[in-house]
């Protein structure tokens, strides 16, 4: 029993690390892969949104990729929980013309995954949303970073 519980884990985590390598190739181009990804009951929540279905998610991952000049993860591991579910920690890396001046833009965050036949159906990302964009707003971001050195 050991043996076959070992087993199962090493395909569970073949499956988490596989969704890593196949979410990272996602660019506005290929954006029909998400099939492959994601079952047609997906639930996808971050900090700023809530998505459901394949054709809402397909959707917004459209808009996402239409309004930045550059978006990328690098995935720095994962972590099984359970039978079908884990977590993958990475870093976003973007570049939007009206924020940070067109810069660069990183942001770390994990996602946590339930799977059942080798496609997700829950993907929830975890991250800090001042990170990702209300420091990069050009008033906004004065008050946070005024905020922060005030509360550090």
């Amino acid at each position: 029993d050991v043996e076959r519980s070992r087993g199962l884990g090493d395909v569970y985590k073949r499956q988490l690390d596989n969704f890593a390598r196949e979410f990272a190739t996602l660019d506005r181009h290929n954006l029909d892969r998400l099939e492959q990804l994601y079952s047609d009951d997906i639930q996808f929540t971050d900090p700023l949104h809530e998505v459901q279905g394949l054709a809402q998610l397909r959707g917004y991952f459209a808009e996402l990729y239409a309004n930045v000049r550059e978006l990328r993860f690098e995935f720095h591991g994962s972590d099984l929980c359970a039978e079908g579910q884990g977590y993958l920690r990475w870093t976003m890396s973007y570049r939007h013309p009206r924020l940070n001046g067109g810069g660069l833009i990183q942001v770390a965050g994990c996602s946590y995954l339930q799977w059942r036949d080798a496609r997700v159906y829950r993907h929830r990302d975890y991250f800090d949303a001042g990170a990702l964009l209300y420091e990069h707003l050009p008033l906004l971001g004065a008050m946070i970073a005024w905020l922060k050195r005030r509360l550090g």
